[in-house]
């Protein structure tokens, strides 16, 4: 059962075989995790939520309409992300876990240190939106046109709002240096 692909999976789930959700658990749960703590910064609430994702997933199993299954759990995620911090969108949110590559050779640990402050400082500033696109499609590595389907947007209006999204990552960056 390994071998079937997450549609496939799905589909079955859909047909209230239950057991074939273990399989999505196992392929998505340390991805949407990972998502999620980076929208969060906070490894319990992303646990939960990451919980509650999978759980929403089996109770509304019948609304999988056999589109790409990796959408539909974001989808899920995202909502469910928007839902739990909708009366906290005015809390310090920090990114700390969040891995920069840094390209500067000589640079010790301390160097890399701040300036993954100062990345985090800079991401902390943008916007959920723009937080959120630069997230999924930097470090989730997500295509431009499966962030189209999580978030109801066209390939095209996605591929625009990230490279502004990276620009004003870029311009609060440099205002930190």
């Amino acid at each position: 059962m390994k071998n079937l692909t997450d549609e496939e999976l799905m589909i079955l789930v859909s047909e209230d075989n239950l057991d074939m959700m273990r399989i999505l658990f196992e392929r998505y749960h340390i991805r949407i995790f990972n998502f999620l703590l980076k929208m969060t910064n906070d490894r319990d609430a992303s646990q939960d939520i990451a919980q509650e994702v999978f759980y929403k997933a089996i109770k509304y199993r019948k609304s999988y309409k056999k589109g790409k299954f990796s959408s539909w759990i974001y989808t899920i995620a995202r909502n469910i992300f928007s839902d739990h911090y909708q009366s906290k969108k005015n809390k310090d949110q920090r990114l700390d876990e969040i891995e920069y590559k840094t390209e500067q050779e000589g640079s010790n640990g301390i160097e890399k240190d701040e300036i993954k402050e100062q990345l985090n400082q800079a991401l902390k500033k943008l916007n959920k939106s723009d937080r959120e696109l630069v997230i999924m499609s930097r470090y989730q590595g997500i295509k431009y046109q499966e962030i189209a389907e999580i978030t109801g947007s066209t390939t095209g209006a996605v591929k625009t709002k990230v490279h502004r999204a990276i620009h004003k990552l870029k311009d609060h960056y440099l205002q930190n240096i």
